[in-house]
């Protein structure tokens, strides 16, 4: 079983104030909470924010609310923070999973692989998703982010450029997209928030290459195509448009 954090903040550059955003008629950060709530692995489920009307709005959601820092350079730095504040109100799981507070459509099913893939591989203090690469993308996008694994299934690197390149068009390796779900071992917390920043991280502003440049593993499990998340007015209108056809008034 599994603790699961879902680090929220107001502020956003291309949507403003998008964990409160109610179109619904409620808003997204509990879509997030309902969603993650599904999940049958999670047992202890809170919302790390910087804002008292998130922290609000995730109690009322079920979720507790756990009041962090504004200065954090990352989700996984506020994470840590959260589950230490968490561990004095009663134990924490061994197995904490991140999920970001703008996938109100995330698959339930995919935190429980994440959880299953990282109890699986106990040498690893770390693992994320990946998704065969589908037509709907384009390889060159910048914002889809691709990698590639091992033989064993652990990252071997994150890139924002096309990876692999297959120089002779063999078609004898597979593209994978990166899906933005991480589990960490709650010991791996303090020592992820101790590493220092690195030069791939910086160069391709990904956080997790700062792991693996400092030697650490990342077990990589792969599942279906991942929903998406809403980084957009365009995409939160969409969201919307197909949470009312499904539910209705």
């Amino acid at each position: 079983m599994a603790l699961a954090v879902i680090p929220a903040r107001l502020a956003s550059e291309r949507l403003p104030g998008k964990p409160l955003l109610d179109e619904t008629g409620r808003p997204l950060i509990a879509h997030v909470v309902d969603a993650v709530r599904r999940a049958a692995s999670i047992d202890r489920l809170a919302v790390a924010t910087d804002d008292a009307r998130i922290a609000a709005a995730a109690e009322s959601a079920g979720a507790e609310a756990v009041m962090t820092r504004d200065d954090h350079a990352n989700g996984t730095s506020r994470i840590a923070e959260a589950v230490d504040t968490l561990e004095r109100s009663g134990p924490v799981p061994d197995l904490v999973v991140n999920v970001q507070g703008d996938e109100p459509e995330v698959d339930p099913a995919h935190i429980d692989a994440l959880i299953a893939a990282l109890a699986a591989d106990p040498d690893a203090p770390m693992a994320t998703l990946a998704a065969a690469w589908s037509a709907e993308h384009d390889p060159a996008n910048p914002n889809v982010v691709k990698l590639v694994t091992d033989a064993a299934g652990r990252a071997l690197y994150f890139s924002r450029a096309p990876i692999p390149h297959d120089r002779d068009a063999s078609n004898a390796v597979r593209r994978l997209h990166h899906v933005g779900l991480y589990a960490y071992r709650r010991a791996f917390l303090p020592v992820y928030i101790a590493l220092s920043p690195t030069p791939l991280e910086r160069a391709e502003r990904l956080e997790q290459l700062r792991v693996l440049e400092h030697g650490h593993a990342i077990r990589v499990a792969e599942v279906a195509q991942a929903r998406p998340g809403i980084d957009t007015p365009e995409q939160y209108a969409a969201f919307v448009a197909r949470y009312k056809a499904a539910h209705p008034a």
